[in-house]
C-alpha cells in the first residue's frame, strides 16, 4: 500500500534547497583538504566551539531523531537517560586519552594498539574498528531511507541510496574539514528545529504546565524502572549506552577520534568536552526526544493519530505550517547526514593509515594516499548501503542495541586496560579481543545465550539480551584477559612511555622533541609576513616583545592563527620559533602561507602549545 505523502511542495523545494546548500556547502570547503592530513583530521587547528557543534551533530546520528521519539512516545521523558548517564567517562577522556592520542600523534585506534602491544593486536583491532564502523555506516543508512519513506513515499533503500550520494560527494572533496564545517551548520539546525519543535508543542497545549499534566505518571521519570520492561530497563540502558555503547563512541570511534584531533590543541579539548557534554548533549537529548513526548500528548488528545515508529514526523507535520515542516524535516536530515559522512571519512582513515599505507603501498607520495582515501571513502558508503536490505528487519533502537553490543565491548576493554593498567601485555590485548569476541559471538546461539547472559540479567527475561550482552561482553573479555596479562611478562616501562595513564608529560616531551616550556604565558597578537629565507619549514621569526608575552622561547612550539573568531581556526598552523624578527612583523615561510590560507599583513594571534 502507497503511504500517505505528508509534506507540501513548498517543503520539499526548502529540503532540496537544503540538500544543495549542505552538498555544496561541504564541496567549498574541499578546498581546504590539499593533504592527508587535511583530509583525515581537518590540520588540527580548529577551535573548541566549531569542534562542539559538530561533535553535536555526530552524537545526535542518523538514528536519534526516530529512535529517541519512539522511546519518548513509548516511555516519556526516561528517553533522555542514554544521553544523561556517561558523564563519569569525561574525566578518563581529558585527562588520559586525549593527551595519549593527541601529543604522541596517534591517527587511529589500531596504530595505538600497534605502539602499545605490537603488530598482531593492530591487525586485530583493525578488524574490530573496520567492523563496528561499517555496520554503522549501514545502521545510518538504513535509518536515512526509514526517515525519508513516510515523507516522500519512497522505498527505503531508495532513500538511503540518495542521501548516501550526496554525503559521499563531499566527504570525497574534503574530508574530515567538509565533514567538520557541514556538521557545524547541521548541528545547529538540528538543535534550533527539535527544540523548536518541543516548545511548539508545549505552547499548542497550553505551557509546560498542562503539558506535564498531560503526561501520565510513568512518563514523568528521568529513569525507567531498575529492571522492568525488559527492552527498556534502567539497567539494561545504562550497561548498554552508559557503559559500551558511550566509552566505544568516546575511545574507539574513528569518526569521533578523529574529530578530536582535528582540535588546535589541548586546551581546546578541555573546553570542547566539557561543553559537549554538559551543555550541548542535554540540549540534543530535549531535541531528538521532546517530539515523542509531545506527539504522545497529540496523539492521547486526539489532536494526531500516530504510532511511536512515526511519532517525530507526525508531531513536525501537525505543529508546523508548510515550509516550517521543511524546514524541521531539513534538520532531520542534517542529523542523518552529520553521522554518515563522519563514519565514512572514519573508514577511509582505518583503511589508508592501517592497512594500505603499512601493508600494501609503502613511501609513496601523499597525492596517491590522498586519491587513496578518496577511493576508500567511496566504497565504505557502497558497503555501507550493500548492509541495508540486511539490517532492514525489526526496530532500529533493538538494532543499534544489538550490533553495539556485540561488537564494541572487547575492544573496549582492551583500551581501557592498555590506558589504566601498565602491566597489560600484548598476549593479554589480543585475549581480550579475540576470547572476549568469541564468547560473545557464542551469546548469540542456544543454549549459550540463556547460559551467559540470563546471570548478567538482573532478573530480567530473553527481551533484555540485546542490552545486556554489552554487561556480558565487558565482564567476559575482562575475565579473559586480565588472566593472560598476569601470567605473561609485562613489558618495559620505557617502551610504553608516553602510551599509559601517568605519562602524559613524557608524551609532550616526544611531541615537542625538546624539554616543555610550561611557564605561563598570555596570547601575542601580530600581523604576519613572508620569509623566502624560511624556505619549507615550519619555523617562524617572532619579535621579542611577543616572546616575552608569550613566556617562549626559541625552539618552543606556537599555535598561530588568523585574529578573525568567526573562521573557528580554518586559518591557522602549528609552528615552531625558530629566532627573532627584524622587526614587529611575525614571519613565516611561503609553505606555512599557503597552508594557513594567510595573506600578507594578516592581523594573527600567538598561543604557546609546549
Amino acid at each position: 500500500m502507497t503511504p500517505e505523502i505528508l509534506g507540501t511542495n513548498t517543503d520539499y523545494a526548502i529540503m532540496a534547497a537544503y540538500f544543495v546548500f549542505v552538498v555544496g556547502f561541504g564541496l567549498y570547503f574541499g578546498r581546504y583538504s590539499s593533504t592527508t592530513k587535511d583530509f583525515f583530521f581537518g590540520g588540527q587547528r580548529f577551535a573548541w566551539w566549531l569542534i562542539a557543534f559538530s561533535a553535536v551533530a555526530t552524537l545526535v546520528g542518523s538514528y536519534s531523531f526516530i529512535k529517541y521519539s519512539e522511546v519518548g512516545f513509548e516511555h516519556g521523558v526516561s528517553s533522555t537517560q542514554a544521553y544523561l548517564n556517561d558523564w563519569f567517562w569525561a574525566p578518563i577522556l581529558l585527562l588520559v586519552w586525549l593527551p595519549i592520542i593527541y601529543y604522541q600523534r596517534i591517527q587511529s585506534v589500531p596504530e595505538y594498539f600497534e605502539r602499545r602491544f605490537g603488530r598482531a593486536a593492530r591487525v586485530a583491532a583493525t578488524l574490530f574498528i573496520l567492523l563496528y564502523l561499517i555496520g554503522y555506516v549501514g545502521v545510518n543508512l538504513l535509518t536515512l531511507g526509514r526517515a525519508l519513506h513516510p515523507v516522500l513515499g519512497w522505498h527505503e533503500f531508495t532513500g538511503a541510496a540518495v542521501a548516501c550520494v550526496m554525503v559521499t560527494l563531499y566527504v570525497l572533496a574534503g574530508g574530515q574539514t567538509s565533514v567538520i564545517m557541514t556538521d557545524l551548520a547541521q548541528g545547529f539546525l538540528l538543535l534550533i528545529a527539535g527544540l523548536g519543535l518541543f516548545l511548539a508543542g508545549v505552547l499548542h497545549v497550553g505551557g509546560f504546565v498542562d503539558f506535564w499534566a498531560l503526561l501520565p505518571e510513568g512518563h514523568r521519570h528521568g529513569f525507567s524502572e531498575f529492571n522492568s520492561p525488559d527492552n527498556f530497563s534502567f539497567i539494561g540502558i545504562y550497561m548498554q549506552d552508559g557503559l559500551a555503547n558511550t566509552g566505544a563512541f568516546l575511545l574507539m570511534n574513528q569518526g569521533i577520534m578523529m574529530r578530536f584531533l582535528a582540535l588546535r590543541g589541548m586546551k581546546d579539548a578541555r573546553k570542547m568536552v566539557t561543553v559537549w557534554l554538559l551543555v550541548l548533549s542535554p540540549l540534543a537529548a530535549i531535541a531528538v526526544s521532546g517530539g515523542g513526548w509531545v506527539a504522545w500528548v497529540l496523539n492521547s488528545d486526539g489532536s494526531i493519530e500516530t504510532t511511536a515508529q512515526n511519532a517525530f514526523v507526525s508531531a513536525a507535520r501537525f505543529l508546523c505550517s508548510p515550509g516550517v515542516f521543511g524546514f524541521v524535516l531539513a534538520a532531520l536530515m542534517a542529523a542523518l547526514m552529520s553521522t554518515a559522512d563522519t563514519l565514512i571519512n572514519a573508514v577511509s582513515a582505518v583503511f589508508v593509515n592501517d592497512i594500505y599505507r603499512p601493508y600494501v603501498a609503502r613511501e609513496r607520495t601523499d597525492k596517491h594516499y590522498l586519491l587513496v582515501a578518496r577511493l576508500a571513502s567511496l566504497s565504505a558508503a557502497g558497503i555501507g548501503l550493500a548492509l541495508v536490505p540486511a539490517m532492514s528487519h525489526g526496530t532500529i533502537y533493538t538494532a543499534h542495541a544489538m550490533f553495539t553490543a556485540a561488537v564494541a565491548p572487547p575492544i573496549l576493554m582492551a583500551i581501557l586496560l592498555g590506558l589504566m593498567w601498565r602491566r597489560y601485555t600484548p598476549a593479554a590485548a589480543l585475549a581480550t579481543m579475540l576470547g572476549g569476541g568469541a564468547l560473545v559471538a557464542l551469546s548469540f546461539f542456544p543454549p549459550f545465550d540463556r547460559w551467559f547472559l540470563q546471570p548478567f540479567s538482573f532478573g530480567m527475561g530473553p527481551g533484555s539480551y540485546s542490552f545486556t550482552r554489552a554487561f556480558f561482553g565487558l565482564i567476559a573479555s575482562t575475565a579473559v584477559g586480565v588472566p593472560v596479562a598476569l601470567l605473561t611478562t609485562p613489558q618495559p616501562y620505557a617502551k610504553i612511555l608516553g602510551l599509559v595513564n601517568g605519562s602524559q608529560l613524557d608524551a609532550m616531551r616526544v611531541f615537542k622533541g625538546a624539554p616543555i616550556n610550561r611557564k605561563r604565558g598570555k596570547i601575542a597578537y601580530a600581523t604576519v609576513a613572508a620569509d623566502d629565507a624560511l624556505g619549507d619549514t615550519d619555523k617562524i621569526l617572532a619579535p621579542q616583545a611577543l616572546m616575552e608575552q608569550m613566556a617562549a622561547e626559541t625552539g618552543d612550539i606556537i599555535y598561530i592563527c588568523d585574529k578573525r573568531w568567526w573562521f573557528g581556526g580554518l586559518r591557522s598552523a602549528h609552528v615552531k620559533i625558530g629566532g627573532l624578527s627584524p622587526d614587529d612583523k611575525v614571519y613565516v615561510s611561503p609553505a606555512i602561507m599557503t597552508r594557513a590560507h594567510f595573506a600578507e599583513a594578516d592581523a594573527v594571534y600567538l598561543d604557546k602549545v609546549c
